[in-house]
C-alpha cells in the first residue's frame, strides 16, 4: 500500500474516532421521527418506554441489519442497472479509493479534484456550475458502498461515516444562501435521498457503524426527506426527479412516521405532472430526446416503488397509457444504433444502455411487440407497424423508410417552444443512411456557470449551428412552427410547416422524401424583413467533403463508398460559403466538424426561397442533379410540379405543399 494511502487512512480512523467520540447523547428526543410503532420495531419500543434509550437504539439498528438481509439493497431507482453480487467494477471501484483521498469527481464531463484532507464542500475547482451542484450528489458514496460490498474492508464503512457526518455539520441548510444554491437543490437533495438507500442498506451491517451513528444518519435523511415536498422545482424533469425520489424515501424508510406523507406527496406531484408535461403525441416538454428517455425512467420507476408500497392504485390506468404512448413516440424517433438525434441539450447513449433502458420498460409493457423488438435487439418481437410518423404536438417529424442499418431516416424538429433544455433551433435535423449518421446536430457541450462556461454554451445554442434558415446569423426569436401540412404515402412523404423566426420574417419549410431514397427542401423566407439569409448544413466531423463552389454543392468521400450529396437547385444567384463547425456527443468534449451555408440577399419585402437536395448514394463520384420548373409549378402558391433528373434519369415530383 502507497504510504500516501496509509498515512490517510490512519488519518481517517483518527478522525473517526473523534467523530465518534463526539457523538450526541441518546435521548427520548432521538426517536422523534420514527414510528415506533412500525411492525417490527416492538423490542425498540418496549426499550424506548422503558426509557432505555441506548437498548432502544441497539434494537432499532438489529431491526435495520435484519431487514437488509432479507433482500438486495435497492438499486431500482439508479441511473443504471448494479448486479451486486458480482465484484465491484474498475469505475466505482476507482471513485471509491479516490474518495478515501477525498479526490472527488463531482460530474463525469471532468476528472478527479482533490477536496483537502479537511474536506472544502465549498471547493470549486472550475467555475462550471454542474461541478458544485453535483458534488452535493456525493455519487462516490454509493461506489464506496459497492467496493464495500465486495471487498469488506472497513476503510471505506469508516471514511464514508466521517464523509457522511462531515458532509451533514458542514452543510446544514440556512448555513448560506451560496451554500444553500448548491447543497440544498431540491434536485440534489432528491438524488442523496435515492443513492442513499442503497448505500445505507450495505453499510449498516458494518461493525463500525455504532447505533449513535444510525440516529444521527435517519434523523440527517428524515430532516431531507421532510425538506424536500416543500420545495419541489417549479416545473420541468427537476420536479419529476424530486417527486418521484420523494416516493421512493417514503416507500424506503416505512418507519418514519412522515413516510406515509413523502409517499403521497411524490404520487400527488407526479399525476398531475404527467398531464402537464407530456403532450398528446407522448412528447415530453422539454424537448430533449434524453430527457424524454428520463422522465419515461421517472414515471415508470415511481410507479414500481408504488406496487412495493402497495400504493400503486392511487396512479389510474392513464397514467400507465400516457407512459407506453411516451415509448413509442421515442421509439419513432430512434436511429437503427439506437441512438437519437441530439436535438437541445442531449448527447450520445450507449447501445447497451439504452437497451437496458428498453428492457426495464419491456417489464411494464410485456404485450408491446414493437418494445419487445428494441429490448431484444431484434431477436424478439416485431417491428413497429409504421415508418414514416410525426408528432405532431412536439413537432418531432420521422421520414423513414425502414428500420434496419441500412434505411434511410431524416428526423427533423419543428416545434413549440421549450423549456430549459430546448434551443432555438426549428427546422434542423438529423439525417441517417445505410449505417451513417451525415448530419449529427450540435448537441450542447456544457450546462451553466460563470462567463467563460455561458459562453462555451451559448456558441452550441446558436441558431446558425443548426441545419436551418437564419436571418444576418441571429438566433431565431420564436420556435412556434405551425404545422401546414403533413402527409405520407408510399412514394413521396411532405412536412411543411412555418415558423414566425424573427420579427416580419416567416420561415416556411417544406421537406419532400422522393421514393423513400432521397430529399428535397424547399425553403421560403416571407416578410418584409431584409438581410443576408443562408440555410445551414453541417456534416459529420470524418466526412472529408468537396466543396464545389460553382456547382453549389458539397458531397462527402468516405472510403466505403457510402456517402451524401447536398446541393442548391436555385436558379437564382446563391454563394456557398463554408463556415465554423463543432459538434458535442458528450458533456465537455468537442470535435471540429465541416459546415457551410447556401447563402442569398433580402432586399426587399419580396419571399426569397431556397431549393435544396439531399441525396444518399453509394460510390465515389456525386450524382448530377438537375431540376426543371413544369408548367403546373407555382412555388409561391405551393403546388409543386418539377422535372427531376438524376445522372440523366427523369422523374417527375407533382405536388402541393400545403394543406
Amino acid at each position: 500500500m502507497k504510504p500516501k494511502l496509509i498515512f490517510s487512512l490512519l488519518l481517517t480512523a483518527f478522525t473517526l474516532c473523534n467523530v465518534m467520540a463526539q457523538e450526541q447523547p441518546i435521548t427520548k428526543e432521538s426517536f422523534a421521527a420514527i414510528n415506533l410503532n412500525y411492525p417490527g420495531l416492538e423490542k425498540a419500543k418496549k426499550a424506548y418506554t422503558a426509557s432505555k434509550y441506548n437498548e432502544a437504539a441497539q434494537a432499532l439498528l438489529n431491526y435495520y441489519r435484519e431487514k437488509s438481509g432479507k433482500k438486495d439493497p435497492d438499486f431500482s431507482n439508479g441511473e443504471k442497472a448494479v448486479d451486486i453480487k458480482s465484484p465491484v467494477d474498475r469505475a466505482n471501484k476507482m471513485a471509491a479509493d479516490s474518495a478515501l483521498l477525498h479526490r472527488f469527481q463531482p460530474q463525469k464531463g471532468y476528472g478527479f479534484f482533490n477536496y483537502g484532507k479537511d474536506i472544502n464542500w465549498q471547493y470549486w475547482p472550475i467555475k462550471d456550475n454542474e461541478v458544485r451542484w453535483q458534488l452535493h450528489r456525493v455519487k462516490w458514496w454509493q461506489s464506496m458502498a459497492l467496493a464495500y460490498n465486495s471487498t469488506k474492508k472497513e476503510e471505506y464503512a469508516k471514511e464514508w461515516m466521517l464523509q457522511f457526518a462531515d458532509w451533514a455539520k458542514k452543510n446544514p441548510f440556512g448555513l448560506s444562501e451560496d451554500n444553500d444554491k448548491y447543497a440544498w437543490r431540491p434536485l440534489e437533495v432528491s438524488d442523496r435521498l435515492q443513492s442513499l438507500v442503497p448505500t445505507f442498506a450495505i453499510f449498516v451491517n458494518s461493525p463500525k457503524f455504532t447505533p449513535g451513528f444510525l440516529l444521527y444518519f435517519l434523523k440527517n435523511y428524515h430532516e431531507q426527506a421532510k425538506y424536500l415536498p416543500t420545495h419541489y422545482a417549479a416545473e420541468g424533469n427537476h420536479r419529476l426527479f424530486e417527486a418521484q425520489r420523494t416516493l421512493f424515501a417514503g416507500a424506503s424508510f416505512p418507519e418514519f412516521t412522515d413516510a406515509a406523507t413523502w409517499r403521497k406527496s411524490g404520487i400527488e406531484v407526479l399525476n398531475t405532472e404527467i398531464l402537464k408535461q407530456v403532450y398528446p403525441d407522448g412528447v415530453q416538454y422539454e424537448l430533449s430526446p434524453v430527457y424524454h428517455a428520463g422522465a419515461i425512467d421517472i414515471f415508470l420507476k415511481a410507479y414500481r416503488t408504488a406496487q412495493k408500497a402497495g400504493v400503486a392504485n392511487e396512479f389510474p390506468a392513464s397514467y400507465k397509457q400516457t407512459v407506453e404512448n411516451m415509448v413509442m413516440a421515442f421509439i419513432s424517433i430512434t436511429f437503427p444504433n439506437y441512438n437519437q438525434p441530439m436535438f437541445g441539450d442531449s448527447w450520445l447513449a450507449d447501445k447497451n444502455f439504452r437497451m437496458q433502458q428498453f428492457q426495464s420498460w419491456l417489464d411494464a409493457f410485456p404485450k408491446n411487440d414493437a418494445l419487445r423488438y428494441f429490448a431484444t435487439d431484434g431477436k424478439e418481437g416485431k417491428v413497429p407497424d409504421f415508418l414514416s410518423k410525426g408528432l405532431n404536438t412536439a413537432g418531432f417529424y420521422t421520414f423513414r423508410n425502414g428500420w434496419n442499418n441500412a434505411s434511410t431516416i431524416m428526423i427533423l424538429k419543428a416545434s413549440p417552444p421549450g423549456e430549459f433544455h430546448a434551443q432555438p433551433d426549428n427546422g434542423t435535423f438529423e439525417l441517417w443512411a445505410n449505417g451513417r449518421n451525415f448530419t449529427p446536430d450540435a448537441g450542447c457541450f456544457v450546462y451553466s456557470g460563470d462567463a467563460e462556461i455561458t459562453k462555451m454554451r451559448n456558441w452550441y445554442r446558436q441558431t446558425r449551428v443548426h441545419s436551418t434558415l437564419t436571418l444576418d446569423n441571429q438566433n431565431m426569436l420564436i420556435t412556434k412552427a405551425q404545422q401546414n401540412k403533413w402527409e405520407t404515402g408510399k412514394n413521396l412523404d411532405i412536412l411543411t410547416y412555418t415558423n414566425p423566426s424573427y420579427a416580419d420574417l416567416n420561415h416556411q419549410r417544406s421537406v419532400l422524401f422522393i421514393d423513400q431514397k432521397y430529399f428535397l427542401i424547399i425553403d421560403k423566407a416571407i416578410g418584409k424583413a431584409k438581410g443576408n439569409l443562408d440555410i445551414h448544413f453541417q456534416l459529420k466531423e470524418d466526412s472529408n467533403p468537396v466543396f464545389d463552389q460553382a456547382g453549389k454543392k458539397v458531397y462527402t468521400t468516405y472510403a466505403d463508398g457510402n456517402n451524401l450529396l447536398i446541393q442548391s437547385l436555385n436558379s437564382d444567384k446563391v454563394s456557398l460559403h463554408e463556415e465554423e463547425g463543432k459538434v458535442s456527443y458528450a458533456y465537455q468534449k468537442e470535435l471540429k466538424r465541416p459546415a457551410f451555408a447556401f447563402e442569398k440577399q433580402k432586399n426587399n419585402d419580396q419571399t426569397q426561397q431556397f431549393i435544396s437536395v439531399l441525396y444518399p448514394y453509394n460510390g465515389h463520384k456525386a450524382p448530377e442533379i438537375k431540376i426543371n420548373e413544369n408548367t403546373g409549378n407555382d412555388y409561391e402558391k405551393g403546388n409543386i410540379d418539377l422535372s427531376v433528373s438524376i445522372d440523366g434519369k427523369m422523374s417527375v415530383v407533382k405536388t402541393t405543399l400545403m394543406k
